[in-house]
């Protein structure tokens, strides 16, 4: 996938004239030392742009049939001999279609690009050898020694040089990046970050070499190159060393050199180019306005072969084809696209949605007719706030209702014994004596408070306080850093029950007791978590005493086989697994001196390795993870949105699929699934294997064809070997599974995998996201959700090419006359609002397009040549003797018949229906004194008038009132008795 994207951007470039992208050397602080140009630092998320706006938006509009018609239609009547009414006739409704539309899209472009110039106008502070200035960020350079303050955007991307963190690194928050909640932990080049200051980065000849752009955000290969010293320094450069745009710092201050800006940035590389959408109810409207045009056709020929091909045949055709243009009416198009406005503008005010903002107006119908649902976990679906629930030590478990309990055993065990504290107790005693429920507790505890990678921050606005607060560990100054939101819940946890972590550095960690003595450790190696071994490990040396002990915690999966044997483990971990928790086994080893000294000799060896490094450190550290002495399981629970597990439970019973894509790890994933219901308690999941060849993934997907009725989880290395060579095979099956939580998803496979669901299923698809991470996956969705009948007078008049209704006749029926009761029509409910969420399977009912099928489509054409038919037919049966009077005759009748239909249609009223009924009825008989043209208004006040135009309009609407009611009353829908 990664190939064919990069392929596709490189064929752009050529296109557009541009290099290929290729590897750079960028010499810090100097930018004018460039090989090649480089893109400004902009962006851009507009679709157009000052000069193709206009030419843009009406190709968008043109280019489906339904409007190339009427701007055919109107264009042939500058011809003289195709002319049959006045140019405004015709060109006043398509205006007015075209304004409105080129107004929508010019106010969402406005809105755009006021966003887009908030990002690009932030301010930074940019090292140069005049000091420190300050500078746009589209004014950013590649080369530029940019300045990047905490909770600052990262405006373009970097490779870290230094920090103001005293541990010499600084988080990172990527989930607007990559969708990871998860803080990255990143390091500065060792070089630049030993200068005594920032400003020495301009007084050495330094550069980096880096490898072209590519859309990979996991990884980096670069090196780095001080030539002033004395040897010459390299530093390889990887991931660590690297702060991509639109991550945030979290900790500290940092300096880094600028690589790649502009459309070069790893974000934007992974997000595709804005486009049009175009709703599913414009595509059947545009596919029925064909068959219609066809309709045509065949109709102006069967009028033609009348009159015997006589004459210039051809171009009695085309007036034919003029004259019966209004079966495709234009008022469609506006009352559509009116329409659509009001739902939008109804969406922004409903009061259960509140702050919504539409972001297009032209699809907002497609809500109704959405099959898959495709979302973001985090921020999304969850909260992003852990929660320490469940504390389980074999014999006994203390939930959030019993953490008292915990509190007072560490309570008890560090103020009885004041002068002999536990830590202070030797391991021997403890194989020999069995041990008290709180020491059990205890060692519990002091476990999680130490087996973590969390740092506590001291915060202050004044730096004199700060400083303070960090030496006397102030409770109210200091917050948690972590690369895991998970291990802050637990660190939190700890401090909730008295053993605080108050100090941490690289090399020493420091907790505080209830009765405030510090506890002093010495951090000796570390092991961090990693996807493959589902683990991290801690080595601490108790100041106090000496003693080394080994920490480890990881998934139940992989700690089974580290720890003793017990009888507990397995079933208890699928108990708290069941409730949605995220369990963690923890475990310790305590080693002597010699044991330690023995391991850190063959770790370092192993670390040395040239060949098989990775293996020979993971043998190593193997040889420690064997019979450790299990403490306890903790599990956490991210936090769920509000309601999400009624709303997914309406979502499936409404018939739409939903699928998670997250960028977090499968673990995760597979947990926020279970506790948001997502997969229910009856359904199996079924876990794909990590497969990284075509025979992996073909064994892989034949046990998956096994399965039944089974949720499936899978991660995008996976996802991506799959999709690589059984594309259709994959899908297929997917597609029939209750529910797919993809994880670890980079934000171009979500993208694919939407347009895929599209391909190969040809449903409605909705994409919810909130991170910058998901744009090209709401972007590619039918529906992005981010946290709007006549014809019947010719064939009387000897098949005659004129037309009856001529000048404001034509544009008033369009308009005026019938556009606010149709309108009205999206104030139409079938069922009320509380009703449809009590019963969501009747939005299975919308997912089969009924409203707009052929058979539907045709019942309505049937109905209006009936129509058409009796009015025409009935005037020439009552006014025989004032035939003259005919337009005054059919109009009325025609414009009685369109209001009683329109009342025929609806299911509940609303007060605003009437009001348009009766104001379309006023208008048209209030325009009457302007249009004595066409009509004679002394005619159509006398009582003969009035009656014979009532009993046309009753013969032409009375019988579908009956059939309504037959229908309704032997033929129910399924919602009238809902509704009853």
């Amino acid at each position: 996938m990664d190939s064919k994207h990069r392929s596709g951007c490189c064929e752009c470039l050529r296109c557009c004239g541009r290099r290929d992208p290729r590897p750079r050397t960028v010499w810090l602080g100097h930018p004018e030392k460039r090989d090649q140009r480089y893109p400004r630092n902009v962006i851009n998320n507009q679709k157009y742009n000052f000069f193709t706006f206009l030419p843009g938006v009406l190709f968008n509009q043109f280019k489906y049939f339904f409007n190339l018609y009427f701007l055919l239609l109107d264009c042939s009547q500058f011809v003289p001999e195709m002319r049959l009414a006045a140019l405004y006739t015709y060109w006043v409704p398509l205006g007015f279609v075209l304004a409105v539309t080129i107004i929508r899209e010019a106010v969402e472009e406005i809105r755009c690009y006021m966003r887009d110039k908030e990002v690009n106008s932030q301010i930074y502070s940019k090292l140069t050898a005049r000091g420190t200035v300050k500078v746009k960020s589209s004014n950013i350079q590649v080369g530029d020694l940019v300045i990047v303050e905490k909770n600052q955007r990262v405006p373009a991307d970097m490779i870290f040089l230094r920090t103001s963190e005293k541990n010499g690194s600084c988080f990172l928050r990527t989930d607007q990046l990559d969708g990871e909640t998860d803080w990255k932990l990143r390091l500065p080049v060792t070089c630049t970050q030993r200068l005594p200051t920032a400003s020495d980065l301009l007084q050495i000849r330094s550069y980096i070499y880096a490898e072209e752009p590519n859309i990979d955000i996991h990884n980096f290969a670069g090196t780095f190159t001080r030539e002033d010293s004395d040897p010459p320094v390299n530093e390889s450069l990887s991931i660590e060393n690297t702060l991509w745009a639109s991550t945030v710092i979290a900790s500290g201050t940092v300096v880094g050199v600028v690589l790649y800006t502009g459309r070069e940035l790893r974000s934007v590389m992974n997000t595709s180019n804005p486009r049009s959408k175009i709703g599913l109810f414009d595509l059947e409207v545009n596919c029925l306005t064909k068959i219609l045009f066809g309709a045509l056709v065949v109709v102006s020929l069967v009028m033609v072969a009348l009159q015997h091909f006589a004459g210039r045949w051809y171009l009695q055709i085309i007036r034919f084809l003029l004259l019966f243009s209004n079966i495709i009416p234009i008022s469609l198009r506006v009352n559509l696209d009116m329409g659509k406005i009001v739902y939008s503008w109804v969406i922004r005010r409903d009061s259960k949605i509140p702050g919504t903002v539409v972001r297009s107006s032209t699809i907002p119908e497609q809500l109704g007719r959405i099959s898959y649902l495709l979302t973001d976990k985090t921020g999304t679906l969850t909260q992003n706030e852990m929660v320490f629930k469940r504390l389980h030590l074999g014999t006994v478990a203390y939930g959030l209702d019993s953490m008292d309990e915990v509190q007072s055993h560490i309570f008890s065990i560090y103020t009885q014994q004041p002068q002999d504290p536990p830590a202070l107790k030797g391991p021997a005693l403890a194989t020999k004596v069995r041990k008290t429920m709180s020491s059990r507790v205890h060692e519990a505890v002091k476990a999680i408070a130490l087996c973590h990678n969390v740092t506590p921050v001291y915060e202050s606005n004044d730096v004199t306080d700060q400083a303070e607060a960090e030496r006397h560990y102030e409770d109210s100054c200091r917050v948690y850093q972590a690369s895991s939101p998970d291990e802050v819940a637990l660190v939190q946890w700890t401090e909730s029950v008295g053993l605080t972590l108050v100090g941490r550095d690289q090399s020493s960690m420091q907790l505080r007791t209830p009765g405030g003595q510090i506890l002093n450790f010495t951090i000796l190696q570390i092991f961090p978590f990693t996807y493959e071994s589902k683990r991290m490990g801690i080595i601490v040396r108790d100041e106090s005493t000496g003693e080394i002990t080994f920490y480890m915690k990881g998934a139940d999966v992989v700690m089974a086989g580290i720890v003793q044997y017990n009888d507990w483990l397995e079933e208890e971990c699928g108990n708290m697994a069941r409730e949605g928790l995220r369990v963690l086994v923890v475990a310790k080893k305590s080693l002597t001196e010699e044991q330690y000294q023995d391991f850190e000799a063959r770790y370092v060896q192993a670390k040395l390795s040239v060949h098989d490094r990775s293996l020979k450190v993971a043998t190593v550290i193997e040889s420690l993870e064997m019979e450790m002495e299990l403490l306890c399981l903790t599990g956490v629970e991210d936090q769920l949105q509000t309601d999400v597990r009624p709303t997914l439970e309406t979502l499936r019973n409404a018939g739409i699929k939903v699928w998670m894509l997250t960028g977090d790890k499968l673990e995760t994933a597979t947990c926020t699934a279970k506790n948001a219901h997502l997969v229910t308690r009856t359904q199996d999941i079924h876990i794909f294997r990590l497969v990284t060849n075509r025979g992996e993934a073909h064994l892989e997907l034949n046990a998956f064809r096994r399965k039944h009725d089974c949720a499936l989880v899978i991660s995008g290395d996976s996802l991506e070997v799959c999709l690589k060579y059984y594309e259709y095979e994959f899908m297929e099956l997917a597609c029939q599974c209750p529910a797919v939580v993809c994880c670890r998803c980079a934000p171009t496979q979500k993208a694919q995998i939407v347009r895929l669901l599209q391909e190969r299923t040809g449903k409605l698809t909705c994409a919810v996201g909130d991170g910058g991470n998901d744009v090209s996956m709401i972007q590619e969705a039918d529906c992005g959700v981010g946290v709007e009948g006549k014809a019947v007078f010719s064939s009387v008049f000897y098949f005659a090419s004129v037309p009856l209704y001529q000048g404001f006749l034509i544009i008033g029926y369009s308009t005026i006359y019938t556009m606010f009761p149709v309108f009205s029509l999206v104030l139409d409910k079938d069922v009320k609002s509380e009703v449809a969420m009590l019963y969501p399977e009747l939005y299975k009912d919308l997912l089969k397009g009924r409203p707009l099928s052929y058979k539907t489509f045709l019942i309505w054409v049937l109905i209006s040549i009936y129509q058409g038919s009796i009015i025409m037919y009935g005037a020439l049966l009552l006014f025989e003797s004032e035939f003259v009077h005919i337009v005054a005759i059919s109009f009325t009748s025609l414009i009685l018949t369109e209001l009683l239909m329109v009342a025929l249609t609806i299911q509940t009223w609303h007060w605003l229906m009437i009001v348009a009924e009766l104001l379309s009825l006023s208008c048209y008989i209030a325009s009457l004194v302007f249009l004595h043209e066409f009509i004679d208004v002394y005619f159509i006040a006398t009582l003969s008038f009035l009656w014979k135009v009532t009993a046309i309009t009753l013969v032409s609407c009375l019988p579908l009132y009956v059939l309504k009611y037959l229908r309704r009353r032997f033929s129910p829908p399924s919602y009238s008795k809902l509704t009853s």
